[in-house]
């Protein structure tokens, strides 16, 4: 026997109730705002691999210096298999060099290499301007300002630490905002060279002012979808920065036919 409550069996609804409220749930489910991302697991080998470019961006391992698998596996903890992948990884993005009956050692970074990365880095800015621009996004042009405002925290020390970082979460936050896979895989790959770059040139800044606002005004073209002075400033910035590492010499030649 089925007890009614209120002439209805309980748990029984009506055709057209349940129809509005499968409309309901599917209404909700096409206007919910994903907030939260996918959680990733990264392998053994990404972690070690994560660890050892921290390392170098922070100099604990210089350029040219050597590292032996028996030593990094026993400061990690790990066997050397997981640890084999990781560097060889390394070795793929030109983090490090294998020198034959030698072992690897960390890039060397002369000036060769200097110039190759900010051909490479050139470019893949340049694209990132210009995808920038394209999208038009009010949002990019905000966390471009905001980098800039951290770049102001230390406008007295324009060669510390701590500018060195805030300079270059500006062009990691302009790269993002690309909305690139490729472009960031790609500079994500110079990511290292470019710290161990930056740490090279701090201590040739006279002004943070200066150095502020060259990136202030690259903000404002990319604000106001000038593309043409955007791609300008950007090509000035990344010359500029060469010549403070290499010098004026012919090796800092001219970077506008990179990204071209």
């Amino acid at each position: 026997m089925t007890t009614k409550v209120d002439g209805q069996t309980p748990g029984a609804e009506e055709p057209g109730r349940r129809r509005n409220a499968s409309g309901q749930r599917k209404r909700a489910g096409t206007t919910r705002h994903r907030v939260l991302t996918p959680l990733v697991q990264e392998s053994t080998p990404a972690i070690i691999a994560r660890k050892l470019h921290d390392a170098i961006a922070n100099g604990d391992f210089p350029p040219g210096s050597q590292l032996t698998e028996s030593g990094l596996a026993a400061d990690l903890g790990v066997s050397r298999g997981p640890l084999r992948e990781a560097m060889q990884r390394l070795t793929a993005e030109g983090l490090l060099v294998s020198h034959r009956n030698r072992g690897l050692f960390v890039v060397s970074m002369e000036e060769d290499d200097i110039r190759d990365m900010y051909v490479a880095r050139t470019a893949v800015e340049r694209a990132a301007v210009e995808q920038v621009i394209a999208h038009g996004d009010p949002a990019a042009v905000d966390a471009l300002g905001e980098a800039v405002e951290a770049m102001r925290e230390f406008i007295d020390e324009p060669n510390s630490v701590g500018m060195a970082e805030a300079d270059m979460r500006f062009h990691q936050t302009l790269v993002e905002h690309a909305e690139s896979q490729r472009l960031s895989r790609l500079h994500e790959t110079i990511l290292v060279e470019t710290r161990m770059c930056l740490r090279a040139m701090r201590g040739t800044y006279s002004s943070g002012k200066e150095r502020i606002d060259e990136h202030q005004a690259l903000v404002d073209a990319i604000a106001a979808g000038d593309a043409g002075r955007a791609d300008e400033l950007m090509i000035a910035h990344m010359a500029d920065g060469l010549r403070r590492l290499i010098g004026d010499g012919p090796e800092a030649g001219d970077l506008a036919a990179a990204g071209s």
